[in-house]
This record gives C-alpha cells, sequence and structure tokens, in this order.
C-alpha cells in the first residue's frame, strides 16, 4: 500500500501542469559527504514544480541511524526511501539559496551486533516510518551543475529503533547534483 501511494504521489507531481519557462526541471543528486566518510549512498531526483517549488525523491543505502558506526561486529543493512518537499526563498529560478524541506521515511531492514555466534548475537528489525523537516543552501551554476549542504532532524515511530536508538534522526551532507 505504501509503495502504491508513494508512486501515486510522483506520478501525480510529474504530471501537473506549471508555470515555469526553464527547460531544466529535473535533477539528480548524491550526498557526497556521507559516501566518504560513512559509505552511505544516498541519491536523489527532484523535480521542480514552478520557480520555488519541487518534490523529491530519495533512496538511501546503507542508512545508518545518526551516524552509528559499523566497527567491531556492528552491522546495518538497512535501505531507506524518503519523499519530501522542496520550498526556496531564493530570487533566480529554483533552487537557488536557502530552502526548507519537510518529508516522510521509510526505512527497512535491520542491524546485527554481537559476535557469530547466534547466542550472542542481536538483531534488531529497523522497520520505521520516519517525519522530519530539513534545511539547506543550495548553488545553481549556469543552471546545470546544483552544491549545497543540507541537514534534516526527523521523529523515528518504531519502538523497536526508538528502545535501541533514539526517537529524534538526525542526517546531514553535501549534495552534488546535475540538472537537466
Amino acid at each position: 500500500m505504501k509503495k502504491i501511494l508513494c508512486a501515486l504521489i510522483f506520478i501525480s507531481a510529474f504530471n501537473m501542469g506549471y508555470s515555469q519557462n526553464a527547460d531544466k526541471q529535473n535533477e539528480i543528486k548524491l550526498n557526497i559527504a556521507n559516501t566518504i566518510a560513512i559509505a552511505s549512498v544516498e541519491f536523489g531526483y527532484e523535480r521542480f514544480l514552478d520557480y520555488h517549488q519541487s518534490i523529491e525523491g530519495t533512496i538511501l543505502l546503507n542508512d545508518r541511524i545518526n551516524y552509528h558506526s559499523e566497527g567491531g561486529s556492528r552491522e546495518f543493512e538497512t535501505k531507506s526511501f524518503k519523499l519530501g518537499y522542496n520550498y526556496y526563498f531564493g530570487d533566480d529560478y529554483a533552487a537557488s539559496g536557502l530552502y526548507i524541506n519537510p518529508f516522510f521515511k521509510y526505512r527497512s531492514g535491520e542491524f546485527t551486533e554481537g559476535d557469530a555466534s547466534l547466542s550472542n548475537r542481536t538483531i534488531t528489525n529497523m522497520n520505521s516510518l520516519i517525519i522530519g523537516i530539513g534545511s539547506g543552501y543550495k548553488w545553481n551554476f549556469n543552471d546545470t551543475f546544483v552544491l549545497g549542504p543540507f541537514i534534516n532532524v526527523g521523529r523515528n515511530f518504531s519502538d523497536e529503533v526508538k528502545d535501541r536508538f533514539s526517537a529524534i534522526e538526525f542526517n546531514a551532507g553535501f549534495n552534488i547534483g546535475y540538472r537537466f
């Protein structure tokens, strides 16, 4: 049901009429900071609705809650899907300057800790819904390349995840992107 709802939201967003004159209404991006620092891949797509608004979808592989390490015998086997709305406050076309990003995120997978023997191994089910808000800044170069830092804070609604980690989650990074 969640996948169908996400698909309907994406289809509706892409089929909306909009009043922008720019040709480049799509953007792909990668959170390069998290890829380098913690080996977490965060790949996103953004579709501009008008000069100051967009809808984004993001896939996060090896999504680590609050930057917990995988050192020793700790291992994350998680992936997340994030659906967000961006509102840009700058005067330039789409997405130069400060923006705000309310979002929904769904994480699936598990976190394992302990040694290889099953008797000393603890597995935490990481399936959870996260609702949050983020903000960032974006520099737009010739309406082709974009760069910018961001920070997100979200509320996790899984009791099992809250018991092991925290109900509040932080994520930050630095996106590099390409518009087409």
